[in-house]
């Protein structure tokens, strides 16, 4: 196949995501609104988020800005522009992602009324536009500015730093917007949830709740905006990341660095009929019918990837092991979603668990949720082994890196299941708040405790995708020494300079968490004053002869989520300069490369427990929550109840803010340790 055809075959299933989301908008804003009082709170939630994302972009903006100047002062115009680019991406994907969503939330809810078949179908149509919109703009962006690039006549190192410059660029936004998006909608929830269910003991999305709308906003600036940004950037990283060591280790192949392009644009192809085979059956599980268009894409991506290798690398042998690195990938994926649907699904074991030591008090379920998060980081760190043992074994660190681009070429479906989960998430909302029959609150509900498996799923596979990933991403820093430096530097466990990276590097993901959580808690706990405020200031809202203030929530929300957001943001870009710094002052610039060295390996590995351990934890936490609430051990209102409240409240900055932010942290530190080997050789 010559470089031409790939090209073509790469653009044409880009496009075909894109223009396959556009028909999605259309046919998802098509749909009945519902009456008067659901469209206006729907107008309240939208109005909300888009005030929020507003801001932040804003914020981030400003720091772009700055890191581009830099990036052009002291690299060049194709870094610079490269940075821009992923950066511009990344934001629309979530932007119009985030738009469809606060739209598709109260069509969910109309649509409940013909049904679950309904309901179901359109909620996950939204979550399509989002998924085909990351795949989409992210495999165009890459492979046209390639192109570009290429057609300047630029020289290998030139294009690579670029391909990195788009990574970071999708990576900025992405931390951003996964801290900001996190500390807004889980500090309304965790506020809300204290104050509401707990303090004065009224339902969950109560309107009388000051800070309800605040929750259904979060929601979307959260898990739809901040996920989308998130798998963007790690697709845009894999890809950047498998096409830099292809284009470092076959120099005079091209093939080699269009394979991962390929890779993604048939994977596109598999996402798209997936989404067609999600359909409620007979048995009405809505598990099964969103596992259902999974397992269909992944058995028709493996088919395609398979066969597209064969065409694409000329050395059958070759091909053919490397084709098995791209099946690997695809089976991590699955290994991925299942260990990680054991471990916060309402009918496995770990979330009954939880359920069950509520009966004995808050402590207990705190105690047991640490139990189930300390446990679920074992049975996916062994799939992550072995799919980098067998790919290694097959292909070398490039089977490795082939792997990560098949598993990350499935963003489409995956991020499809996630952006799922807040529209029915907003859509049980809409339910209770305009008094909705019952019967269409069951079917949200049953929706949303779905969602919550999705979003936990999603965010596993993520980080699963990201480990992959950040071993491609140190193989190219080790590659970008030898190119810089002339030079080969050996990474000796015996060496001081090593350890002191590795223990260094392993500190900086719990800082970060840290972070997070505590940014969380400072935003829960001014919520919680102003929803107490109000209750005190407007007696009227209890009885329901007063409305809340529901926009005072927000404004206070949006206010501390982007002061918090810029500090943990910053840290790993600024801990690569700082350690390679002063090991350098201390020691030799040898030193200060093997150091900074293991800090990437140490904040790959910490990463990875730290970010599996919250982000499973959170969701078990949760689903314990609803398990209960469906009528178990004393249903709603009963002690179990307040201390499973208890334990979501804690589970919520777990899998909503610190844990999913890890991801991208991890990765931005890799690629800002290659922006400054760049940068140091350049002087």
């Amino acid at each position: 196949m010559t470089n031409n055809q790939m090209f073509l075959i790469i653009i044409s299933c880009s496009v075909l995501a894109i223009v396959f989301a556009i028909a999605k908008i259309r046919s998802v804003l098509k749909k009945p609104c519902g009456n008067n009082a659901m469209m206006e709170i729907a107008e309240a939630i939208q109005t909300g988020a888009k005030a929020y994302l507003n801001k932040q972009y804003k914020a981030i903006s400003i720091v772009g800005a700055i890191f581009m100047v830099f990036l052009w002062f002291f690299l060049s115009r194709y870094v610079a522009i490269g940075f821009l680019l992923g950066s511009l991406l990344s934001g629309c994907a979530g932007y119009i992602g985030m738009n469809v969503s606060v739209r598709a939330n109260v069509r969910t809810a109309e649509a409940a009324r013909s049904g679950l078949k309904d309901a179901l179908a359109l909620a996950f149509n939204s979550g399509a536009i989002t998924g085909m919109l990351v795949v989409g703009l992210g495999l165009s962006g890459i492979v046209l500015y390639y192109m570009i690039l290429n057609s300047l006549g630029l020289d290998t190192h030139t294009v690579t730093e670029a391909l990195v410059a788009i990574s970071f660029g999708a990576s900025l936004i992405s931390i951003f917007a996964r801290l900001g998006g996190g500390i807004f909608t889980k500090g309304a929830d965790v506020g809300a949830d204290l104050v509401g269910k707990i303090e004065s003991n009224i339902p969950e999305d109560d309107p009388r709740n000051p800070a309800v709308i605040a929750d259904n906003v979060g929601d979307n600036v959260g898990d739809c905006a901040g996920m989308a940004a998130d798998l963007f950037e790690t697709y845009v990283v894999t890809i950047s990341a498998s096409m830099i060591l292809a284009l470092l280790q076959y120099p005079n192949n091209t093939s080699y660095a269009l394979y991962p392009l390929v890779l993604c644009a048939v994977s596109i192809l598999a996402s798209i009929v997936g989404t067609f085979f999600v359909k409620l059956g007979r048995s009405k599980n809505i598990t099964k019918a969103l596992y259902k268009g999974l397992n269909i894409s992944c058995l028709v991506c493996a088919g395609l990837v398979y066969w597209v290798s064969t065409l694409v690398i000329g050395d059958a042998a070759d091909a053919r092991r490397l084709g098995l690195c791209a099946i690997v990938g695809i089976l991590v994926t699955s290994a991925m979603v299942y260990v990680t649907e054991y471990y916060t699904s309402l009918n496995c074991k770990p979330v009954k668990s939880i359920a069950k030591a509520s009966e004995t008090g808050h402590a207990t379920n705190i105690i047991q949720g640490l139990a189930v998060s300390m446990e679920a980081t074992a049975l996916p760190i062994i799939v992550i082994c072995c799919g980098i043992i067998i790919s290694y074994k097959l292909y070398g660190v490039f089977g490795i890196s082939v792997a990560a681009t098949s598993m990350i070429g499935l963003s489409g479906i995956i991020v499809a299941l996630d952006a799922y989960g807040p529209v029915t998430d907003n859509a049980g909302g809409i339910a209770e708040m305009s008094n909705l029959p019952g019967e269409i609150r069951e079917i949200t509900d049953a929706l949303d405790a779905v969602g919550n498996t999705t979003k936990a799923i999603t965010k596993g596979y993520a980080i699963g995708s990201a480990a992959l990933a950040s071993l491609a991403l140190f193989s190219t820093y080790t590659e970008d020494i030898s190119h810089y430096f002339a030079k080969h530097i050996p990474f000796d466990l015996q060496n001081p300079y090593l350890v002191v990276g590795l223990l260094f590097g392993a500190m900086l993901p719990y800082l970060f968490a840290s972070f997070g959580m505590r940014s969380v808690g400072k935003a829960g706990g001014q919520i919680v004053e102003e929803v107490r405020r109000q209750f005190k200031a407007i007696p009227g809202i209890m009885d329901g002869t007063a409305k809340p203030d529901y926009a005072a929530a927000v404004g206070l929300l949006t206010k501390c989520a982007i002061k918090e957001m810029i500090l943990p943001a910053l840290l790993p870009v600024v801990a690569p300069v700082i350690i390679y710094s002063c090991i350098k002052i201390v020691d030799s610039q040898e030193s200060a490369l093997i150091a900074l060295g293991g800090t990437l390996m140490g904040a790959i590995v910490s990463g990875i427990f730290v970010s599996i351990s919250m982000t499973a934890g959170g969701g078990a936490w949760d689903n314990a929550k609803k398990y209960i609430e469906n009528g178990n051990h004393g249903g709603k209102g009963s002690e179990a109840h307040k201390s499973a409240v208890t334990g979501d409240t804690v589970g919520d900055p777990y899998k909503d803010t610190a844990g999913p932010a890890v991801n991208p942290m991890i990765k931005i530190i890799n690629i800002a340790a290659m922006i400054l080997l760049a940068i140091v050789s350049s002087r």
